[in-house]
């Protein structure tokens, strides 16, 4: 950074180009909230006038990352000008965006109940101004702000994942989260997923942060909001560079994006720009912010938008003539009046893909498949076979002394068919899709030796400290087996493999609470995504949730995953709750 920044005194000249482009993009991010505020008075949208600058950082964002290598972005961000990032950068045409705002839904809610417009999510091929092409897609989210990052970070992971994992692979797909300051500051999976960011089981190779610091939080302002000076303070603890730019200062965040994408690249860790801006109307546009923030307001109301201040520097230094930034205006607003005559007129309708992609050819099941009989059963002789390998330990390995006896056991047992624990019909299972070449991923708090010293998938030499995983020495082509010890966190773990298995469809994917009742630090997910997530944006997901109890004398809580609030969230076949009897 010192070599970076001081040698140029932290300015960068532009070329007239870029600054010609920026002042576009500005100009159709203001345009395009401008029309929706006079052509569609009240209706809620979450604006990001007063942070327009927003569009040209993720267009800096987008067109640098492709040229250091990067070829798939993957975004989560609240409502905050998301309808914005929808149709100026990923090219979401305006009038599909015109047809919420007409109210034209669709009646047929067989395939769900749907979502609110600044709910959905979207993806698309982007071509960048030096003909780069990139995969770009925005994950859909809840009202529960901050809780998608973790789900950014799985999908992303296993995109990752899916070219190979390494750090060249890591380097072809870029997390992209945007936050709210005041959500920033005061939402726990905010800490949670940063501090999966350097974990092995979950890093993703750095993860570019924008937030959009419009100073308020719905109505509360910064000193009811955190206790630190920055709102990005949390993310200190990663050792990242943060920036704090001012918003009505476009080249600047140019800059900043630029230093960002170069350093993820380079050092593989997350990176932040804090935009400081405003916001110009109320949270939805229907409220009344001088009702909470009356002197900040009135300095608002008098303030000249970004675009203007750009033109404004463009014209004053010979760049581009003011007369000519006010066509660009007026085409805009042309194109939009364009666009929503062809709404009215056409009443176009989106295409929903939900099983295209990683999951082509795969389907969503009729009512009557759901409880068809499907026969999972594995001839004797594969599970001796395999127990034979998956028991056997490397002659050279120190192995713990007790667990030798344990492994002996568990091969006796498959061998004489009797007397087969849990721990060993669990491994048997994970054997036998090893074996037919599918993907194991099982994550949570002492997920590999397990809470109940029943799994030991993962072996540690007792002198060296070596680790052995049995289940990836099966040989021939089997999948791999990834066992991970989570970090002690339930809504950011649960999130993040949630994500994992929208994007590995064919792995099996799993995440453990150490004890049942643990998944209560995970119920907004749950809530939100695990169970509600087909009904609203048509995406399913194979995620399994492991959540063991028993009535072991460890008091009321450990004894339950309080089954009957999942038993509440069923509905329409959207989850399968199981009680498990036997290890059968």
């Amino acid at each position: 950074l010192q070599k970076k920044m001081e040698a140029q005194r932290n300015r960068e000249v532009l070329d007239l180009d870029t600054r010609k482009f920026i002042l576009t993009r500005l100009s159709e991010s203001e345009g395009f909230e401008r029309f929706l505020h006079t052509r569609y008075v009240a209706q809620k949208r979450f604006s990001v006038e007063g942070g327009e600058s927003t569009i040209s950082t993720l267009d800096c964002l987008i067109e640098k990352g492709a040229e250091y290598g990067v070829e798939e972005f993957v975004f989560g961000m609240a409502h905050r000008g998301r309808l914005n990032v929808l149709t100026n950068i990923f090219g979401k045409k305006p009038e599909l965006i015109f047809r919420e705002f007409e109210g034209m839904y669709k009646t047929d809610t067989t395939k769900g109940e749907g979502d609110v417009k600044y709910h959905m999510g979207y993806s698309t091929d982007f071509t960048t101004r030096h003909g780069k092409k990139v995969h770009l897609s925005l994950a859909s989210n809840p009202s529960h702000l901050e809780v998608v990052n973790p789900v950014i970070e799985g999908t992303a992971r296993a995109k990752q994942d899916s070219r190979g994992g390494s750090t060249d692979a890591k380097s072809k797909v870029l997390p992209v989260l945007i936050h709210g300051d005041a959500a920033f500051a005061g939402q726990g999976v905010i800490y949670e997923t940063l501090n999966l960011s350097q974990l092995a089981g979950y890093g993703t190779g750095g993860t570019f942060h924008l937030v959009i610091n419009n100073q308020v939080g719905f109505t509360t302002s910064p000193k009811d909001s955190r206790s630190t000076t920055y709102c990005t303070d949390i993310a200190m603890m990663l050792g990242s560079p943060i920036f704090h730019v001012n918003g009505d200062d476009p080249e600047a965040l140019w800059y900043c994006t630029k230093l960002c994408i170069e350093y993820r690249q380079k050092f593989g860790k997350d990176v932040f720009v804090d935009l400081v801006c405003y916001r110009k109307h109320g949270h939805n546009e229907g409220d009344e912010p001088s009702f909470t923030q009356p002197l900040l307001y009135r300095t608002i109301k008098g303030h000249p938008s970004t675009r203007e201040l750009y033109a404004k520097f463009l014209d004053s230094n010979g760049a581009f003539a003011w007369s000519e930034s006010e066509k660009i205006v007026a085409g805009i607003t042309e194109n939009l009046t364009q666009a929503q005559a062809k709404t009215k007129a056409e009443s176009p309708k989106p295409t929903v893909s939900a099983f295209a992609s990683a999951w082509k050819g795969l389907r969503s099941a009729p009512e009557a498949d759901n409880f068809a009989p499907v026969d999972t059963r594995v001839p004797a002789e594969s599970l001796r076979a395999y127990a034979e390998i998956i028991n056997r330990i490397p002659p050279d390995f120190k192995l713990h002394p007790k667990l030798g006896r344990f492994f002996e056991a568990r091969d006796k047992a498959v061998k004489a068919g009797i007397g087969v624990d849990w721990g060993n019909g669990e491994a048997l299972a994970f054997a036998s899709l090893l074996a037919e070449g599918f993907q194991v991923r099982l994550s949570g708090q002492d997920a590999e030796r397990g809470t109940f010293t029943h799994r030991h998938s993962v072996l540690y030499d007792h002198e060296s400290g070596a680790s052995f995983t049995p289940l990836n020495h099966m040989g021939g082509t089997q999948g791999r087996y990834n066992v991970f010890n989570s970090h002690l966190s339930e809504a950011g773990v649960l999130g993040f493999e949630f994500g994992y298995a929208i994007a590995q469809p064919r792995a099996l994917v799993i995440w453990e609470a150490q004890f049942g009742d643990f998944a209560n630090g995970a119920q907004i997910v749950i809530d939100q995504f695990l169970s509600s997530s087909e009904s609203k944006w048509q995406r399913s997901c194979g995620l399994a949730m492991f959540l063991p109890h028993g009535y072991e004398g460890q008091g009321p809580e450990h004894s339950s995953c309080r089954l009957e609030r999942f038993l509440q969230l069923c509905g329409k076949h959207n989850m399968i709750v199981c009680n498990l009897t036997t290890p059968a």
